[in-house]
């Protein structure tokens, strides 16, 4: 069998119905200039809008914990003045109960002095 009846025989094959004689393969995708400006700039605006989601997220928290210490202040001196309030009401039961007290002799008035 000669070359050329060899590559006869191989195309031979491909000759049936419905059969491509030639392969088409296929060509890498490339982008142009245009397109990869637009899909930059596209991917800068999400990463824009995913750093202010991020951004607006903590500041809602630090919203929210200047609030809390707020409250956390105001409680803690209304506390403060109660504990003053309940010291004040604890000395006169203390006073009242105390050896000292106890031991004092109440006197009653003897006159009236005049001028």
């Amino acid at each position: 069998m000669t070359y050329s009846s060899s590559l006869a025989m191989g195309r031979q094959r491909y000759a049936n119905k419905n059969r491509n004689t030639t392969s088409l393969a296929q060509k890498g995708v490339k982008i142009g200039p245009v397109s990869n400006t637009i899909i930059l700039v596209v991917l800068s605006c999400l990463l824009g809008l995913l750093y202010l989601t991020q951004v607006t997220k903590t500041n809602a928290f630090g919203y929210k914990i200047n609030t809390l210490q707020q409250e956390k202040a105001s409680l803690q001196s209304e506390y403060d003045d109660l504990e003053i309030a309940s010291a004040r009401l604890q000395a006169l039961d203390r006073i009242k109960n105390s050896d000292v007290a106890k031991n004092m002799v109440s006197m009653a008035p003897s006159g009236v002095v005049n001028n």
